[in-house]
């Protein structure tokens, strides 16, 4: 018989994959940025322009920070909403 309980754990345990699953494509998505800023720079850098160069590596350093302040602050509430009794 299915009691409340296994279905609340059930539905935890659904929610915790399908948000992994939400994680990695951003992590993928932002490296991928993250990659291409580098090698503009480099291209870049190479013709000569230096101050768009340094204004690109300094964008591909802030983005990675920005990304993990926000992604910590999206498990902080993550973990509030679990804590808080589902109610059917």
């Amino acid at each position: 018989m299915i009691t409340r309980s296994t279905l609340v754990e059930q539905l935890r345990d659904y929610q915790i994959r399908s948000q992994n699953k939400r994680d990695v494509i951003g992590l993928l998505a932002w490296g991928v940025v993250f990659c291409s800023l580098v090698i503009a720079s480099y291209v870049i850098l190479y013709f000569r322009y230096h101050r768009l160069s340094a204004a690109i590596v300094l964008v591909g350093i802030l983005i990675p920070i920005c990304v993990f302040i926000r992604q910590r602050k999206l498990a902080r509430k993550r973990e509030r909403r679990l804590l808080l009794p589902l109610s059917m």
